[in-house]
């Protein structure tokens, strides 16, 4: 069995991040969410894998390399546009052969993982089988009818009066029987080829067509919200490790984990969080359900519930929560100045502040400077 992993989306909802870089390579719990999906896929014993890449080949290949840090075997599939999920099969056909394989959305997290339908589908190996979760709200997605004994009735992508609450969750196994559907399909009204179409299509023709439920936690992680509540799931699995320099006038409670190479200095961490390699923590408090990544500086700082990725500095940043702060960004508290500029030059950020308890959000994308009067 192969792998074909989608990645070629624009990622307009996790603006501004996406801006610099790939929506696929934000840091869930300090990993970019692809390797979290190469992770899964891998322990599905899934080895040789086909990542479908847009206008962010360099920026995902330079993250990844060929795979063997991760224990697979990667292949870029460049696609010049996003024509729908069947077109990433359609283009994918060399390197896919005539070789079952398992599609998956390269911005989905499904931490605990679907060993179990992959078992089923090679014990059983219908034409397709597809995962899928209740929803509440089956109108955003593509939804399954699915008969009492798992087979599916019927595919519908974004139905006005649903007749399921099974969506699918963006995790498709197939036999090469796929081929066939993709190349008898046409663009839908949007324009695309649409994957829900290609296994209609197949149930159509009279193909075995199954689908089991995922019933743990599922997350596409396609906006700044979505990011942070998937930063929290992951944290609550967290061992902790303290493999760095701590002082005595530190405290570092619960599952923490603080890498090589980090400073923590009179400070206070409150786990689940985790500290990068590099990272400097100095006179701060960093509370739960905080990832920090590699080469920051937070000095006389304190958050919780926020993502900081790598190389940002925080200075006399106080009451952050529920933030995202870009590589190399730079946020600062300063003394208010006697006048005001006249002009400020616009930055990539969205802030907010709760001011019944004194706490700031801040959403700011990379390289970004912030000075904030005292």
């Amino acid at each position: 069995m192969k792998a074909l992993v989608l990645s070629g989306g624009s990622g307009t909802r996790l603006r501004p991040f996406s801006y610099s870089m790939p929506k696929q390579l934000i840091p869930i719990a300090n990993k970019p969410v692809l390797e979290h999906v190469l992770t899964a896929i891998r322990d599905l014993g899934v080895t040789d894998v086909g990542i479908v890449v847009g206008n962010q080949l360099r920026a995902i290949s330079g993250a990844l390399g060929d795979g063997s840090d991760l224990g697979v075997r990667i292949t870029y599939i460049p696609q010049d546009e996003p024509l729908g999920l069947a077109h990433c099969v359609a283009i994918a056909r060399d390197f896919l052969g005539d070789d079952d394989f398992v599609m998956y959305l390269g911005d989905n997290m499904l931490p605990d993982g679907v060993a179990d339908v992959a078992a089923e589908f090679r014990a059983r190996r219908p034409a397709a089988q597809v995962v899928v979760h209740k929803v509440p709200d089956p109108q955003a997605f593509g939804v399954a009818e699915v008969a009492v004994d798992g087979s599916v009735l019927r595919l519908v992508e974004k139905p006005a009066r649903p007749r399921s609450d099974l969506a699918l969750v963006g995790v498709y196994f197939f036999t090469p029987a796929i081929h066939e559907a993709v190349a008898a399909i046409a663009p839908s009204a949007r324009g695309e080829l649409e994957i829900t179409d290609a296994i209609q299509w197949l149930v159509a023709r009279g193909e075995t067509v199954r689908a089991s439920e995922y019933s743990g936690y599922w997350k596409d992680t396609g906006q700044v919200e979505d990011v942070l509540d998937c930063n929290r799931e992951l944290l609550r699995t967290l061992n902790r490790s303290v493999a760095a320099d701590v002082d005595e006038a530190s405290e570092i409670t619960g599952p923490v984990v603080v890498e090589s190479g980090a400073r923590v200095v009179r400070s206070r961490i409150e786990g689940p969080a985790i500290i990068g390699a590099g990272t400097l923590v100095e006179d701060s408090h960093v509370g739960p359900h905080t990832s920090v990544g590699s080469d920051c500086v937070l000095r006389d700082t304190r958050l919780d519930d926020s993502i900081v990725l790598d190389g940002a500095s925080l200075v006399r940043v106080r009451g952050l929560y529920g933030s995202v702060i870009g590589r190399s960004a730079a946020i600062a508290t300063v003394p208010a100045p006697e006048t005001a500029p006249e002009t400020a030059e616009p930055t990539a950020v969205n802030a907010s502040t709760d001011t019944a308890t004194s706490r700031h959000r801040l959403v700011v994308g990379d390289h970004t400077r912030i000075e904030v009067a005292a």
